[in-house]
């Protein structure tokens, strides 16, 4: 039995779609904080705002200098980061993250492996000039 490939956009359909479900799980938070990324076309950069949190017992990020829970929805007082990373390639930005002497502001895996997938996709939109917002 021979089967016919699937057309490349029946592909791409089925991969957003397993992505779209795939970003409803359920997701433990970083107790070492959290990332913002950014685009400095001025410096052709990407640049990534590392801020601190303290996860509480309900697994809500609060602002660990005020105790407020932060928002997703970006309506927080501005804070200032703890670290900036900036560099021309997510692969540069993910070394200055996990290489060399520590401390390192990741703490697991699951936060490493979404990291490395934003920055890819902020590398390209750089390469592109095309608009960049985080998932």
């Amino acid at each position: 039995m021979t089967t016919t490939p699937e057309a490349p956009a029946s592909i791409a359909a089925s991969i957003d779609a397993l992505d779209q479900r795939l970003s409803q799980r359920f997701i433990a938070l970083d107790p070492n904080g959290y990332f913002l990324i950014k685009l400095d076309r001025d410096a052709a950069e990407l640049v990534l705002e590392h801020f601190g949190n303290t996860i509480d017992d309900k697994g809500l990020a609060r602002d660990s200098d005020t105790g407020e829970v932060l928002s997703c929805k970006g309506d927080n007082a501005p804070r200032r980061p703890s670290a900036v990373y900036r560099g021309r390639t997510a692969k540069q930005v993910g070394i200055q993250l996990t290489e060399g002497d520590g401390p390192h502001p990741i703490s697991r895996l699951d936060h490493a492996l979404y990291l490395g997938r934003e920055l890819q996709k902020a590398e390209q939109c750089l390469k592109d000039g095309r608009s960049y917002m985080q998932d």
